[in-house]
Order: structure tokens, then C-alpha cells, then sequence
């Protein structure tokens, strides 16, 4: 089914054509058409219409105002102020746009005529190292950007770029190489759970570091395995990989208690790119856009100085011959554009290294890499803080554990399911705490421009009032209680009915939906998604306050208000599902 043009797209074409009509020699007019508390929107472009043709506004908004076509859309308009129009929408109009949203799967959203193939990296542990809270909001914005953009029509090819290479494999596989059974941590071909592959990791890694930092002969031959490694010599190479066959056991086991999916051929390590790293050096020395400097491979910017005043430079390949992580961002670059065809790169990274990919993008774009067709936009998050403001510590100063912190938020959110659950068994209740426990640490996060820090503060998470996922959920699982209450009566649109003021503002927030994805998806912005789902949840409250459903006055105001009801439990569960929530049918 085709997109369902909105009440305010509607409303702007109307007052856009009378602006042209009244004013010809202006051409196509913006009318600046907004929601208002007014009347249901304002149109504020006749003032500098106006100033520019040098008219009267309040004479041109009364010309404008003479010359619109309200066709059964527009119900009472009234010049106000120094030339805006405030406008009224029909019942009709709500209920009957609301009607062929509800008749279309896609709630009437449009696909994005222009999408392209944008490669989003996100989610990128490293190998044999635990994951801590700091690996959260990387993993939860790029899973929800993904799920925007899919939704939108765009392709995307998710990319984990996990740290899978570099100088600490040649100190742990020389040390597994010296004591060979350390790594098997069960004994048979019974695999270990992801809690077990990391304990066994972490042991081998302070065995091996301490045994690094204490001996010398050990330091010398484990540096001579990263020239191994580098070298592709076989034996190095499978323990290697069996370093990152564990890890990954670990890393899946997380992501699946953070009900994400993960799969393996997305998985595309820092090793993943270093046939291409000889090349990436040739073409930037070649093309001139990378120079020599006292023996290191370097690109210098004029904008980015170091506190001595001198340039900063993005160190591309070292003077010893090594390779930065420069060299291999650029090669993962020219693979994105140029093998999986990439017209947008996005990177879901910590804002902390903004600079790094800054220098990186500027390189690629001198590289004739990325141009006006391929744009790369680096998706920079803030820190995740503790209650008190200050970086997220354990009591002991130690970061924290991400697996702890999930575990806890479930353990809470079954906590607040059982004290509310009424004939849920003890499994549901279970299932339930995991669904809201998970979905309350991801809402946190979305709810959050993703530049700024947020507090993680489970208490305010899990709660039950206020801007928080267990809220919307709530809001879910109450409409889906009245659907079943219905018996007989279904949910039906009456647009000859008239609405109240709850019925109406609800009404034209559902209407609302497609704009709004099309919004976050354009700006890489799920937080603006929370706040819809967030005030179309509180807009529902205040209409299932005001208005009895299944006691309404007549059958048909029953069926409009049921109506109402299962497109907003429609619009939620898919809002929420976009940001990678459950809905529960019941809690």
C-alpha cells in the first residue's frame, strides 16, 4: 500500500497553494506550517512572505485565508497576530486518516524514495577482554539506527569491527604456546557458556601479563610472535583464532541477554582488513595525500594542532613498518565503498575519539574515497555516569561489568512484574522481568541524545511513572486487557462521530508516526523516536482517564474508541520494536 499522506502535509499543500495564489511572484512557499497550542497547527511563513513581497501580513493572511481550499480536511481557520494562521483540522479528517493508516501494515509510513546502502559499525568488543558498561551504548544506538533505517527502506549492512589484532596476541598466544592446557576450560567437544570462555580469557590474560611484565626472555619471544602473527605463520594464526572463537562464545552470550542478534558474517575484525593495509599506504603516498616524516607515514591538517602549536598528524603506518589504527579505519573505508557498494558509513563510536575520525573521514575524502555521493558521519555517544554523576565505577574504583549490570536490571524488573502481576505464572514472570528488565536499560539509553552522558540509575529505570520504557510497556499490555474485555465489540473508525479533546490530541499524535521516523532516520536520531512513543504513551493515559471505552455512550463510540486504542497498541509495538523493546501482551 502506498505511504498515507499526513493531516499536516495535507493542512501545508492546502495553505501552500492558496500563499501562491495570493502572492504569485513569490514562486513555492513554505508556509512554516506547526503544531500549536493554539488550534491544532500554526502557519508562520505569511510574516516573512510578506516582508519580502513588502505587504501587510495581516492583509496577505486574510487573502491567503479567503483562497483556501479546506475540502473536508480544514474545519475553521482564524488570522492571528502579526499574520499567522491558526488552523483546525476536521473529526472527520483524523478518523478517516487514522482509518488508512490502520488498513496498511506498514501503519502508513513511507519507504524513502532516495535510500542508498549505508554500512553501520557498531558493537565492537575485543577479543579475550570482557565487555563493561561502556560497551553499551555503542551496541544499543547502532541496533536501533539499523532497525530505523531498514524500516525506512534503506540497505544496511551492520559491521562489528572488534579489536581482534595487535601487540597483547603475541604475549597470550606465546604464553598458551608455553603452556598449552590452559585453554581448555571443559574437557570433550562440550562447548563452554560465554560466562566460562571469559573467565578462562581473563585468567589466561593475567597469567600471561604478569608473566610479561616479570620476564624478560617471556617479553622478547612474545614480541617475536607478533611479528609471527603479522607473518601469517600457521601455528600462531590457529591459536589465534581460537582466542577469537572463545571470545566470540562470550560476546554472543552477551548480546543475546541484550536480546540483540548478532550474526557472524557481520562480525568483521580489525584483522579482516590487513591484506589491504600495504595498498591503503601505496595510493595515500602515491597520491601525495599522505607524506614521510622522521620515517612514519603521515597526513597533517592545518585545523588540528597539538599543545606545542605544531600540527597534529594521523599517524597512518609507524616508522618500525607497523600499522596504526588509521591504516586499518582507511582500509575498512575503501572496502565499504568500493566491495559492499556503501553510499553512507556510519560509526557508532564514543564521542572520546572524535578527532581520530575527523582525520580519518578528511583522509579518505583527499583519497577521492568518500565525495558527495559517499559520506561517512561518525554517531559519537556520550559516557554512561554513575548516580553521582561521575564515571560508572564499582565500589573497588573497577569498571563496571555489562553482564553484571543486565543481570541486576532483570533481577529489579521481575521484582516490579510480580508485585504488579495478577495471573502471570512464575516462568512469565521470569520472561517478563527479562523483557522489561532489558528493554528499561535500552530506553534509558535511546531516551538520550546520544551526544550527552546519561545516568544509569536503575531505580528511575524500572519505574513504573515517568519517561521510561516499563511506562510505555505498561501503556501496551493496558490496551491489549481492554481488547480482550471487548467480546463482541471490535475495533472500528467512525469518522461521522465527534471526538473529545483527549480523542483529538491523541488522534493527531498517531498521525504523526511517519513524519517522525522519517525525522530520526534522517538525523540518526533514536532518542526522537522515545519521545514520540514516550508522549504518545502519556496522551494515552490522559485519554483512557477521560474517555471509557468500553462504557462509552453508544456502540459506535465504543468501536471508535476500541479503534483508537488498537492503533496506538500498533503504533507502539512497532515504535518500541524499532528501538529493539518488547512489548509484552500481558505484565
Amino acid at each position: 500500500m502506498a505511504s498515507v499522506p499526513s493531516l499536516a502535509s495535507s493542512v501545508e499543500q492546502r495553505v501552500s497553494d492558496a500563499l501562491v495564489s495570493a502572492l504569485p511572484e513569490a514562486g513555492a512557499a513554505d508556509p512554516l506550517l506547526r503544531r500549536s497550542d493554539r488550534a491544532d497547527f500554526q502557519a508562520n511563513g505569511i510574516l516573512a512572505l510578506a516582508k519580502k513581497a513588502k505587504a501587510n501580513p495581516r492583509e496577505l493572511a486574510a487573502t491567503v485565508l479567503e483562497g483556501l481550499d479546506k475540502g473536508g480536511v480544514i474545519k475553521d481557520v482564524e488570522v492571528s497576530g502579526p499574520g499567522f494562521l491558526n488552523i483546525t483540522v476536521s473529526d472527520e479528517a483524523i478518523i478517516r486518516t487514522l482509518a488508512a493508516r490502520a488498513a496498511d501494515d506498514r501503519l502508513g509510513v513511507a519507504l524513502n524514495a532516495s535510500a542508498g546502502t549505508t554500512v553501520i559499525d557498531y558493537a565492537q568488543p575485543n577479543v579475550a577482554k570482557e565487555m563493561h558498561v561502556g560497551h553499551l551504548r555503542s551496541a544499543v544506538i547502532g541496533a536501533a539506527m539499523v532497525e530505523i533505517l531498514e524500516f525506512t527502506g534503506e540497505k544496511v549492512i551492520r559491521r562489528h569491527h572488534i579489536g581482534d589484532w595487535g601487540t597483547q596476541f603475541g604475549m597470550l598466544i606465546q604464553y598458551l604456546l608455553e603452556h598449552p592446557h590452559e585453554l581448555d576450560h571443559k574437557g570433550g567437544d562440550e562447548e563452554a557458556s560465554g560466562e566460562e570462555a571469559m573467565s578462562n580469557l581473563n585468567r589466561l590474560y593475567k597469567a600471561s601479563r604478569a608473566l610479561f611484565d616479570s620476564d624478560e626472555e617471556f617479553k622478547t619471544r612474545a614480541r617475536a610472535r607478533v611479528v609471527d602473527l603479522q607473518a601469517g605463520d600457521p601455528q600462531t594464526l590457529e591459536l589465534w583464532q581460537r582466542f577469537v572463537d572463545e571470545s566470540k562464545i562470550y560476546f554472543y552470550s552477551v548480546f543475546n541477554k541484550l536480546d540483540m542478534d548478532i550474526q557472524d558474517p557481520d562480525v568483521v575484525g580489525e584483522s579482516g582488513y590487513n591484506d589491504m593495509l600495504v595498498e591503503t599506504c601505496k595510493l595515500l603516498e602515491e597520491s601525495g595525500v599522505a607524506v614521510r616524516s622522521n620515517g612514519a607515514l603521515c597526513v597533517f591538517f592545518d585545523e588540528y594542532k597539538g599543545p606545542d602549536g605544531n600540527p597534529t598528524p594521523l599517524i597512518v603506518q609507524k616508522s618500525d613498518g607497523g600499522f596504526g589504527y588509521a591504516a586499518t579505519d582507511l582500509s575498512a573505508i575503501r572496502n565499504r565503498v568500493t566491495d559492499l557498494a556503501a553510499t553512507s558509513l556510519i560509526y557508532v563510536v564514543d564521542a572520546r575519539q572524535s578527532l581520530h575520525f575527523k582525520m580519518v573521514f578528511e583522509t579518505a575524502r583527499r583519497a577521492g574515497w568518500l565525495n558527495d555521493e559517499v559520506k561517512a558521519v561518525q554517531l559519537a555517544f556520550g559516557t554512561v555516569l554513575g548516580k553521582d554523576g561521575k564515571p560508572f565505577k564499582t565500589r573497588e574504583g573497577e569498571t563496571v561489568r555489562l553482564v553484571d549490570l543486565l543481570d541486576e536490571a532483570v533481577d529489579r524488573a521481575a521484582a516490579v512484574v510480580r508485585e504488579k502481576a495478577q495471573d502471570l505464572t512464575e516462568e512469565e514472570i521470569a520472561e517478563r522481568g527479562a523483557q522489561v528488565g532489558i528493554g528499561a536499560v535500552k530506553y534509558a539509553d535511546l531516551s538520550t541524545s546520544a551526544s550527552r552522558d546519561y545516568k544509569f540509575d536503575l531505580d528511575q529505570m524500572v519505574s513504573l511513572t515517568g519517561d521510561t520504557s516499563v511506562y510505555l510497556q505498561y501503556a501496551y499490555a493496558r490496551i491489549q486487557s481492554i481488547l480482550r474485555k471487548a467480546g463482541e465489540a471490535r475495533p472500528a473508525a467512525h469518522p461521522e462521530l465527534e471526538l473529545t479533546a483527549s480523542e483529538r490530541a491523541l488522534g493527531l499524535h498517531l498521525d504523526g508516526f511517519g513524519a517522525l521516523i522519517a525525522e530520526a532516520a534522517a538525523e540518526y536520531a533514536p532518542h526522537k523516536l522515545a519521545a514520540y512513543l514516550y508522549q504518545l504513551a502519556s496522551l494515552y493515559t490522559t485519554f483512557y482517564a477521560e474517555c471509557p471505552v468500553l462504557k462509552a455512550d453508544t456502540p459506535e463510540q465504543v468501536e471508535n474508541r476500541l479503534f483508537l486504542c488498537d492503533l496506538t497498541a500498533r503504533t507502539l509495538t512497532k515504535g518500541m520494536a524499532l528501538l529493539g523493546i518488547r512489548t509484552p501482551e500481558k505484565l
